[in-house]
Parts: structure tokens; sequence; C-alpha cells
């Protein structure tokens, strides 16, 4: 079985993110990047199947801005196979269009389960793993924090606001994956001399014949606000005062 896993580049998550003055956007400026923790999350569930003899090839795809090829790289250094870069520049672009170009990638590969991450901490969007399965026609199960594949069959246990729930998928199959599914692997500097031996074909949406263009409009970013210091209370009385009128949580 072939499993392809779409991952992303995003900004590091031990890095504060800044706004930039304007509050047109995020800062990127000499900002690290990295990928994804979803979709290293997926890339490793991957390296586990084909360990557990479930797999036997595992292709990585990223879409994004030409250094978006180091991502992939890094996902090769970890295990995976081959990479396919969608260079799109320095588009903006939107869930559905990475949907649709991965639908496309989908279709030329033909995967027996693609796996990604739920989310991308840079827009915690939630959409493009649901987008592709109904653009594919794939069962899907979101939030996966175990996943069990059977021959034709994968059984996913998804995390839910009520507990968990266990899904039974015919393959092929879309699966995003949330933080309990597993704990990457830690990459060795061997692996990473190792991947960039190993093929990435690079291919851009006009050659995949996938329009674009984005319909949605970035209005305008801010920060979170900061947090007011604590304050001191005299008596029981002050506190549960201060927790009813000021922090209206009783």
């Amino acid at each position: 079985m072939k499993i392809l896993v779409a991952v992303k580049r995003v900004i590091d998550y031990s890095v504060k993110v800044r706004v930039k003055a304007d509050n047109s956007n995020v800062d990127l400026t000499n900002v690290k990047m990295s990928l994804n923790p979803f979709c290293e999350i997926a890339v490793e569930e991957a390296l586990r199947l084909r360990e557990a003899g479930k797999a036997t090839e595992i292709v990585v795809v990223s879409i994004g801005p030409k250094a978006a090829q180091d991502q992939i790289r890094t996902a090769l250094a970890m295990g995976a196979d081959r990479g396919i870069f969608i260079d799109a520049g320095d588009t903006d672009l939107n869930s559905l269009s990475i949907a649709k170009l991965l639908a496309k990638v989908v279709q030329a590969e033909q995967p027996g389960l693609v796996l990604l991450g739920k989310q991308a901490i840079d827009s915690d969007n939630n959409q493009t793993g649901q987008m592709l399965a109904a653009l594919c026609a794939y069962p899907q199960a979101t939030f996966a924090s175990k996943v069990v594949v059977d021959g034709d069959t994968a059984t996913v246990t998804r995390e839910i606001d009520g507990g968990l729930q266990t899904l039974q998928l015919t393959l092929p199959a879309v699966v995003t994956a949330d933080l309990r599914l597993n704990e990457p692997r830690y990459v060795k500097l061997p692996d990473i001399m190792k991947a960039k031996k190993k093929p990435l074909a690079v291919t851009s949406p006009s050659e995949m014949g996938v329009n674009v263009a984005n319909t949605i409009t970035l209005v305008r970013v801010d920060a979170p606000a900061e947090r007011s210091a604590g304050i001191k209370v005299d008596s029981v009385d002050a506190l549960i005062d201060a927790l009813k009128n000021k922090a209206k949580v009783i």
C-alpha cells in the first residue's frame, strides 16, 4: 500500500509570533520556519505503518513557496521515500485550493491511505482534510488518536468532545492526525544527508490545471490581548466578589 502524506511549512511552534505594525498579517521577517507539528505526526504515523508491514511506499507532498522544499526534505529525513513539491510561489492559498491540488496528486498517485495533520498551527482552519475527502469521494476520519490498518480497512479512534469514537473505513481513505496519535522521532544527521539524494518532483498549479485564485481576503490580524497582572485580596468575601464581578467565573 502507498501512503500519501501532505505537509505544510509554518512558523516554528516555539517562536513568539509577531503581528505587522499595520495589522495586515503576521510578520515573517527572520522567523524560523518548521514542519507543522500535526503534519509531523502524520508523517510519523505513515512510517510506523510501513514498519508494521502495512505500507510499502510513503510519498510526501507540500504546496507553497520554494522554501517549503525544506519541510519535504525534513519528512524525507524522517524516512519518507520521495517527495512532490507544488510551487505556488507567494500566492496565499485557501483550504479549497489546497484540497483541489491534493486531489490531483491523489488521482495521479492512487494511494491506499492519505494522511494529513488535523490543522495547521498558523491558521487553525481544520478544513483541508475534509474537503479533500469530499473531492475524492473517500471516507474520512478526523482527529485520529489511533490508526490500525488491516487488509482493505482502517480502524480509527477519534478524539471527540464526548470522549472517543471508533470508526472503520474502507480504504482508500483520508485520515487527519491529532496530537495524541504518536510522538514523532528525531531526525539524525546521517538521515538528513540521505534525504538530499531522495527524489523530489516539482510541479505547479498551472501544470496541474488547477485555478488557485483566492476567494478569501484577509482583512486584519490582531495580537492577543496582554494578560493583566493578578491582584491580592484581604478576605474570602473580597475573593468571592472578585471572582463573581471581575473574573465572572462564578
